[in-house]
């Protein structure tokens, strides 16, 4: 079977959706009794910048191949003729296609050949079809959606989405495809081991002797650092050697605006903004918290909750993350999306350092078991192999 992966983007500012896109590339790609061949075709956006990568020709170093296209435009955009172009002239050659993200350009004249070529597809929305995501922006967003992506939507051979929650979301916009739910994964072997925290604390050693309270994702309104400061700021008192770690890119500008509900908390000298942590430091810092949390507004499959899980760190996350499996498996506090609840979740942990650090534990056992790459890639395989036969 011949597969064909468009998504606008891999660049590493891009957060989860970039990541899973090309870890679940290369799970499939290696089940090559299934698979005689994965292409990932993309532009070379990554936010403000470009990524600084080969173009219009196929790199070979993974084991699917990957050819990046340049984007023409306004920065954030990715429009790309020349990605246009290859699509109608290559679609056809595929057995099936697989689309990630909507209300974004490219993947837009890859279901205009498929429809073309008769050649089947599968789209996943990476949780931008969620109740929040659709409300944020929404007035473009729906002149978009009804003229552009649910049409197409309703021609995808299946909509594929990371939770069960996200698939009842969806049963709402009353779609007529039919939707199979495949969550994120992570690679086992990248977590056997972790990086001494010390590699961490050489880059920021003002925290060495801090308890760290960890949030590593965009910084983005959806991300939920509007509840998330508040409520860190609430604990201060009782835990005066707690440190927030705000860890990750700015996200459209809105890092300036976090800065300042961090003023207005007046917890300048307890929160930290890293940046984007990657590889080694991003695992650095995983060992060296304490405590995760994501306060969202909303997700498709948070992958970094996945990952703080399978570090075994105690994890406070929102019902916004779409992981009711975890409050079921006691393996998180799964918390409403309010500021109050989360203080709470986070005073608990501290307070009860023995029963956070069991709860990490069955998080850990939870996510090796369940949600690792090599299960998640013969999952969507199968799903392949349906949808072509």
């Amino acid at each position: 079977m011949k597969c064909l992966m468009v998504t606008p983007y891999l660049g590493e500012v891009y957060g989860g959706p970039s990541k899973c896109v090309l870890e679940l590339a290369e799970a499939i790609a290696h089940h090559t009794d299934h698979i005689t061949q994965l292409d990932i075709v993309t532009t070379n956006a990554n936010g403000n910048d470009d990524l600084d990568v080969p173009l219009d020709t196929w790199m070979n170093d993974r084991a699917c191949r990957i050819r990046y296209f340049p984007r023409l435009g306004a920065k954030h955009y990715t429009f790309s003729p020349s990605l246009t172009r290859w699509l109608f002239q290559n679609t056809g050659h595929y057995d099936i296609v697989h689309t990630h993200t909507v209300f974004s350009y490219p993947v837009l004249p890859a279901h205009i050949a498929c429809h073309r070529y008769r050649v089947p597809y599968i789209r996943t929305p990476h949780g931008m079809l969620e109740p929040w995501a659709l409300a944020h922006k929404a007035q473009k967003k729906r002149l978009y959606y009804r003229w552009l992506e649910q049409p197409f939507l309703n021609r995808a051979a299946a909509v594929h989405t990371l939770a069960p929650p996200e698939h009842q979301n969806l049963q709402q916009l009353k779609l007529t495809s039919s939707v199979v739910t495949i969550p994120n994964g992570i690679h086992t072997q990248e977590f056997e081991r972790l990086p001494s925290p010390d590699y961490f604390f050489q880059q920021f050693p003002h925290l060495c002797d801090k308890t760290l309270i960890l949030f590593l994702g965009r910084i983005d309104p959806k991300k939920g650092l509007d509840l998330l400061i508040p409520a860190f700021a609430s604990l201060r008192s009782q835990f005066p050697s707690a440190h927030l770690i705000l860890a990750g890119p700015d996200s459209n500008g809105y890092r300036s605006t976090a800065e300042t509900l961090v003023k207005q908390a007046q917890c300048e000298d307890s929160i930290t903004f890293t940046g984007m942590l990657m590889g080694d430091a991003k695992l650095a810092a995983l060992a060296a918290a304490q405590v995760y949390t994501a306060p969202s507004y909303s997700e498709g499959f948070s992958m970094s909750v996945l990952e703080a899980m399978a570090c075994g760190l105690p994890c406070v996350i929102t019902t916004g993350c779409n992981f009711p499996e975890a409050a079921q498996a006691q393996a998180a506090h799964v918390v409403d999306i309010d500021a109050e609840a989360i203080a709470t979740a986070l005073h608990h942990c501290l307070r009860h350092p023995n029963e956070a650090k069991a709860m990490g534990d069955r998080a850990r056992k939870l996510i090796l078991e369940n949600y690792t790459w090599d299960i998640i890639a013969k999952r969507m395989i199968e799903t392949y192999q349906t949808i072509v036969a």
